[in-house]
C-alpha cells in the first residue's frame, strides 16, 4: 500500500513570505506550485521549482483565480472559456520554469475556490480537465475524491488522483467543510494523522455530522500556509510509515508503465 503526500508551496509574493516551504518539503513527495494568480510571482516560482528539484519531489502546477487579495479562496463568477484560458495560461507559466530548470511537470491541481467549485460544477470541471488535456494529456489531474473534477479528467482520458485532506473536515456529501464554518480546519496534528490513516486504510472519513463517508485516497494534501503545517506533515508521515504505508509520488508508477492508464485511483489499495 502506498500514498502520495502533496503540499501547496510557492505562495509567497514579492516581499511577503507565506508558509514554511524549506522545512516542509522533506516530508512530502509532491508539491503544487502557485502560478502567479492567487499567489506567487516569477522569482518565487523559479525558486520553488529549484527547491523541489533539489529535494527530488514531483512538481505540479497550482492554478487559481486571479485574486491575490482573497488568496484565491473567494468564489468568482467566470465564463467557461475564461476558465479554460486561465488554466492553460498558468500551467504554461510554471511549465516554462520547470523546463528551464531541467525538470518535468507531474500534475495539475486547481487551487482554492476554483478547486472547490469544480468539485461540484461539471461544466467548470470539464473546462479545467480539457485545458490540462490540451497542454499535455500525460499530466495527472488532482481533484477532490469522487468529485466532478475527477469525472471530467476520466472523460478526457487523463490520469487522475483522488485527493484527501489532512487538515480539513468533511461534510456528509463528501465535500470539504466551508472555511467560513468554525469546524472547517483541523489544527491538531494527531487528529489530522488519524483522519488520514482511516481514509487510506479503511477508505472512509467521518463527517462533521458524524456519518461515515466512503472515500478513495491517492494523494494527501497538506496546506503549506497553515501555522502548524510542519507539525501536521511530520505527524502524518510518521503515522503512515508506522502503519507500513509507503509514501511516494506517482513518477515511478508512470515511468514503469508502457501503457498509459486513465486513472491512478487503484494505486492506494
Amino acid at each position: 500500500m502506498s500514498i502520495d503526500i502533496n503540499c501547496d508551496l510557492g505562495e509567497s509574493y514579492g516581499p511577503y513570505h507565506i508558509g514554511n516551504d524549506e522545512a516542509i518539503i522533506p516530508f512530502v513527495t509532491s508539491v503544487n506550485i502557485a502560478c502567479g494568480f492567487h499567489a506567487g510571482d516569477p522569482t518565487t516560482m523559479r525558486n520553488t521549482v529549484n527547491l523541489a528539484l533539489e529535494n527530488k519531489v514531483a512538481i505540479g502546477a497550482h492554478p487559481g483565480f486571479n485574486d491575490v487579495l482573497g488568496f484565491g479562496r473567494r468564489e468568482i463568477k467566470i465564463a467557461a472559456n475564461e476558465v479554460y484560458d486561465m488554466v492553460i495560461y498558468q500551467i504554461g507559466a510554471l511549465e516554462a520554469f520547470v523546463k528551464a530548470e531541467g525538470g518535468i511537470l507531474q500534475h495539475v491541481k486547481p487551487h482554492g475556490a476554483l478547486y472547490n467549485m469544480a468539485a461540484k460544477d461539471s461544466q467548470l470541471a470539464d473546462m479545467i480537465a480539457k485545458a490540462v488535456y490540451k497542454v499535455n494529456p500525460e499530466y495527472i489531474l488532482f481533484g477532490l475524491a469522487n468529485s466532478e473534477l475527477i469525472k471530467a479528467g476520466k472523460h478526457y482520458g487523463l490520469k487522475t488522483a483522488n485527493e484527501v485532506f489532512a487538515d480539513r473536515t468533511y461534510q456528509s456529501d463528501g465535500s470539504l467543510t466551508s472555511r467560513t464554518q468554525e469546524q472547517a480546519i483541523i489544527h491538531c496534528p494527531k487528529q489530522a494523522a488519524e483522519q488520514i490513516l482511516q481514509m487510506v486504510k479503511e477508505k472512509k472519513v467521518i463527517s462533521v455530522q458524524g456519518q461515515e463517508v466512503p472515500i478513495k485516497a491517492d494523494t494527501v494534501c497538506i496546506h503549506g500556509d497553515s501555522n502548524n503545517s510542519l507539525a501536521i506533515v511530520k505527524e502524518i508521515s510518521s503515522t503512515l510509515l508506522q502503519a507500513n504505508i509507503n509514501i511516494q509520488n506517482f513518477i515511478p508508477l508512470l515511468t514503469s508503465s508502457k501503457t498509459p492508464t486513465s486513472s491512478l485511483e487503484n494505486r492506494g489499495s
